[in-house]
């Protein structure tokens, strides 16, 4: 039985690649900072709590990692560790490049030190680009990142391609573009999107506040990323990759399909507010997955559309069946 260890496995993709790696018979540890009290929501939503081996470490401490690399003896890591919110980024800097870049090189440097066959995935993003304009990325594209989480993730993408220039280890990047699921925090706009316009479509009266609904972004399903994850690590070879759908759409496009997805007219119920725009917000966002299609055969099964039509539904049926719970009460 194959053994994983995912750090970060408390946040959407590490839930989602939990659950995968789980259905593929894989033996599944979980790292947190504090696994005793942490609580792991995600895990618990997708009901795989039970079934996953949670450890303590910290990835900023190089002994915590060795230690914990010793112990569990994994075939396969996933760094999804990481403060991930680009505008929290500008708010707490330093944490922001310790926990993704610090912790990146503490991942690197135990395998080394380790000195067992361990395949490394990196969880790179798209913020490393900035903005493309009118280019669709690709693993050849320069970076350009406009936020310091976006140069905190360029810095652990160069990590990793030394170490596996270097010392030859088996060490991957992928370079996701947007992704989205259920699992999704409100403090991310298309969460925050989804749930203002279930609350509308039930008879709340608010008005959603926006900032700039012009940016372009490639969204992706979040289930559909972590297979991309997996099966780098299945290649022969280690290599990075642009992981997307290959379609961009503007903010103002995913919010006309929640908003019609609930029966409503988006227009009439959000307002801009220019107070909410951030200078350094990337402005568009293409990408061209081409290489994880030809080298994985790995390709996105859903665009935009389905996407926030997938998240619509998610929200209002978890609404209904919690109003139930409580009637019940």
């Amino acid at each position: 039985m194959k053994r994983a260890l995912i750090c970060g496995i408390s946040g959407q993709d590490g839930a989602y690649l939990a659950k995968l790696l789980l259905d593929k018979g894989y033996q599944v540890f979980g790292g947190s900072r504090d696994a005793q009290m942490a609580s792991f929501n995600n895990l618990v939503r997708l009901g795989i709590r039970e079934d996953i081996q949670l450890i303590s470490v910290s990835i900023n401490d190089f002994r915590s990692v060795l230690q914990t690399l010793l112990k569990v003896k994994p075939d396969e890591i996933y760094n999804l560790a990481g403060q991930s919110s680009v505008g929290l980024s500008f708010e707490q800097p330093v944490e922001t490049l310790e926990s993704i870049s610090v912790g990146t090189l503490n991942l690197l440097e135990a395998i080394r030190f380790s000195n067992l066959p361990i395949k490394f995935y990196n969880a790179g993003s798209s913020e490393c680009f900035g903005d493309t304009g009118s280019l669709a990325a690709d693993e050849t594209t320069p970076f350009r990142p406009r936020s310091p989480y976006g140069v905190a993730k360029a810095a652990a993408f160069w990590q990793v391609a030394n170490y596996r220039e270097a010392y030859q280890l088996f060490a991957s990047t992928g370079i996701l573009f947007n992704h989205e699921s259920p699992l999704r925090p409100e403090r991310f706009v298309t969460q925050k999107i989804v749930a203002a316009a279930c609350r509308i479509a039930k008879g709340s009266r608010e008005i959603l506040t926006l900032g700039n609904i012009d940016i372009a972004r490639d969204w992706g399903w979040a289930p559909d990323y972590v297979e991309a994850m997996w099966q780098m690590l299945q290649h022969n070879l280690p290599s990075d990759y642009v992981i997307a759908t290959g379609y961009t759409n503007k903010l103002s496009e995913f919010i006309s399909v929640v908003f019609r997805t609930v029966g409503l007219e988006w227009k009439e119920h959000v307002r801009i507010d220019s107070s909410f725009f951030r200078p350094t917000d990337i402005a568009e966002g293409h990408a061209n997955p081409a290489k994880a299609w030809l080298q994985l055969g790995w390709k996105a099964n859903y665009r935009m559309e389905n996407v926030a039509q997938l998240m619509v539904e998610h929200k209002m049926q978890s609404e209904t069946e919690s109003g139930e719970r409580s009637r019940q009460l």
